[in-house]
């Protein structure tokens, strides 16, 4: 667990929990792709990096969920390194307290207000006016999260962030958080037509072709919308949804994956009602939802 692992001449990945990558640049300066998931994970990031003779000097955050930005503080204090992810990314880095409260779509309750989803603030920068290292690309990566985002090294070497999960994963919760089905389709198109030599998901094995995995993670999301619009024949409530969905897969609730599922739900929910699939209903004064 955190080994350094190179897949290239200057491109390395640190296999731990999340998959963080690293490129060196010709001076032994480096960039850091993510931090991890908090201050254990950073000292056990640096001390890989000062092992090698190496200078941490930027770190390319792919989004902001607390599992890719959790070592950003700590990094910072003691490097004064600079952070760069997209803008909107960007917000919730420097202010991590809207990620449980957009989740729960209110001031999050104390359990919400942990480690698992949020991170201490840092200060980050917008990518966009970071003038990259010769040949690297920056790719939109959109769907999973606000405005996610992938890195292409000099190298060859694509790092994915959270655009796809595992089998096992995919197994076992089956229900993997989405912010905006429809983008998150077009990156798994996007994903499917990339050239490379190697591809590093955060939370899935390293793969020379990805598209399997893009296909099975493709498979899953049309699994869960076939379910929701079978629930819906009938007038359902989110909650109703929500409890048949986890019934289904005979997973358990708690707090999180109360707001992660359940967010994850209503963007499929939203998804099938814009393409006029689902309808909308205010009856009693609740909202349901139904199959058209």
């Amino acid at each position: 667990m955190y080994e350094l692992i190179p897949v290239g001449e200057n491109t390395f990945y640190i296999n731990g929990p999340v998959k963080m990558g690293i490129y060196r640049l010709p001076d032994d300066k480096v960039i850091l792709i993510d931090s991890g998931n908090g201050k254990e994970t950073g000292k056990k990031v640096l001390k890989i990096i000062s092992g090698q003779g190496w200078t941490l000097e930027t770190v390319i955050n792919t989004h902001s969920h607390a599992d890719h930005s959790g070592g950003n503080r700590f990094l910072y204090d003691r490097t004064g390194c600079k952070f760069y992810t997209t803008r909107l990314e960007r917000a919730f880095c420097e202010f991590p307290l809207l990620k449980p409260s957009f989740l729960y779509g209110g001031f999050p309750a104390q359990p919400l207000r942990s480690k698992f989803l949020l991170a201490e603030a840092s200060p980050v920068h917008d990518i966009a006016a970071w003038e990259l290292p010769s040949a690297m690309t920056i790719l939109p990566f959109k769907g999973h999260s606000f405005a996610m985002i992938g890195v292409k090294t000099p190298d060859d070497v694509y790092f994915l962030g959270d655009s796809l999960f595992s089998a096992a994963i995919i197994k076992k919760y089956h229900v993997i958080f989405i912010y905006d089905v429809g983008e998150y389709l077009k990156t798994l198109d996007a994903i499917k037509a990339l050239e490379g030599k190697i591809f590093i998901p955060a939370h899935a094995d390293v793969a020379e072709n990805i598209r399997p995995l893009a296909a099975l993670n493709r498979q899953k999301v049309w699994e869960i919308m076939e379910i929701i619009q079978d629930i819906c024949a009938r007038p359902s409530s989110f909650e109703d949804i929500l409890k048949a969905v986890f019934d289904h897969y005979r997973l358990t609730m708690d707090f999180n994956q109360y707001v992660l599922a359940g967010s994850t739900i209503k963007s499929y929910l939203s998804y099938l009602l814009d393409r006029q699939i689902l309808q909308a209903i205010f009856q009693d004064n609740k909202l349901l939802w139904q199959h058209k």
